[in-house]
C-alpha cells in the first residue's frame, strides 16, 4: 500500500514524515543489521513530531505492497 498523504482521522500531512521514518528505520537495519527496538522507533517518531496516536498508527501500520503487486500489472 502507497504511504496515505494525511492522517484519516485528523488530516495531518503524514507521508513527508513517513520517507523520513522509513530512512531512519533502515539505516539502523543496515549499518547494525538488525530491526529497531520499540524505543528506538518511539524515538525516531518522537523526533518527526509525530505525537499523535492516530498519526503513529498511520506509519507503523503501512505495508509495502507495491513491489509485490507490480508484477501482475
Amino acid at each position: 500500500m502507497i504511504i496515505p498523504i494525511r492522517c484519516f482521522s485528523c488530516g495531518r500531512v503524514i507521508a513527508s514524515d513517513y520517507v523520513k521514518f522509513k530512512a531512519q528505520i533502515d539505516g539502523i537495519r543496515t549499518k547494525e543489521g538488525r530491526d529497531p527496538t520499540p524505543e528506538e522507533i518511539s524515538k525516531t517518531l518522537d523526533d518527526l513530531n509525530v505525537t499523535r496516536y492516530c498519526c503513529r498508527r498511520m506509519i507503523l501500520s503501512n505495508a509495502e505492497l507495491l513491489q509485490e503487486i507490480m508484477p501482475f500489472d
